[in-house]
């Protein structure tokens, strides 16, 4: 039986007076990985910030425990080891080369002011090469494109080895085949026994994780495996029958609706 990662109790968050997410309870199982799909404005996004402890406190009510730890009261640095986190258009000094943006996800590892040792160097490389950034690990993030940079960013959080990897569209800028080689990298994260979080727009590829979170209105509305009726249901109640689920080659996809009738969306039989 899997263990919980991440536990929230009675979350609820706001930014200026807009409330955003709405006494949300969620355990989050170790070992597996969960995807959170919504419609926009459902506060996925917000969620996850909540989860890495990212938002002011003075925003959030409820409570977060990592690992079985209260998230408060864990040091920062001992977090930054436990948990890495890819963030929605996240960036980086644009003068820096990929080897070194990479080696950022070391610091939580290194004594102050200490030189990358042979461990760092070798969790760099197999970040790099997992993301398949590696052949411009000189070049600077300045001369790379939109997909480049994305997967040095991968490489980034990839080299810290924390035990729960939190991620805000990581699939932004990269195309089909990168798309395919990040569910194989999440994937093998998972075999290893790591925990995997995900907010995703793509809900195909949100359907080949373990889990699935749908959200809206600042709520949760069902939590399930990716495989159960119940979660297809689910998903497509949320996204008003715009999308059907349908198991195709292997794999369970979110197909979309052809049929419009009143800006209804009709039925398809399947």
């Amino acid at each position: 039986m899997n263990s919980v990662a991440i536990s929230a109790f009675k979350i609820s968050a706001s930014i200026g007076n807009r409330s955003i997410l709405q006494g949300i309870d969620l355990q989050l199982p170790a070992g597996r990985w969960t995807s959170i799909v919504g419609p926009n404005g459902a506060g996925k996004s917000t969620l996850l910030k909540v989860l890495a402890g990212l938002l002011p406190r003075v925003a959030v009510q409820g409570d977060v425990q990592l690992l079985g730890r209260p998230l408060a009261q864990i040091p920062a640095r001992e977090r930054a080891r436990q948990l890495a986190w890819l963030g929605q258009n996240e960036g980086s000094a644009d003068d820096l080369t990929s080897y070194d943006v990479a080696m950022l996800g070391r610091l939580p590892h290194q004594a102050w002011l200490a030189p990358p040792g042979t461990a760092d160097h070798a969790a760099v490389e197999h970040a790099l090469r997992t993301t398949q950034a590696w052949d411009w690990r000189h070049r600077p993030l300045s001369q790379l494109s939109g997909g480049e940079r994305q997967r040095v960013l991968l490489a980034r959080a990839l080299a810290v080895q924390a035990q729960v990897l939190l991620m805000d569209e990581p699939l932004a800028n990269l195309d089909p085949p990168h798309q395919t080689d990040w569910l194989h990298t999440m994937r093998a994260l998972v075999d290893a026994g790591g925990t995997v979080v995900s907010v995703l727009h793509e809900v195909s590829l949100a359907l080949q994780a373990d889990d699935m979170v749908v959200m809206a209105q600042g709520r949760v509305l069902h939590q399930g495996a990716c495989d159960a009726p119940e979660t297809h249901a689910a998903l497509e109640q949320v996204f008003d029958r715009r999308i059907h689920v349908r198991h195709l080659d292997g794999m369970w996809m979110a197909l979309p609706s052809i049929h419009r009738h009143d800006n209804k969306t009709k039925e398809i039989d399947a």
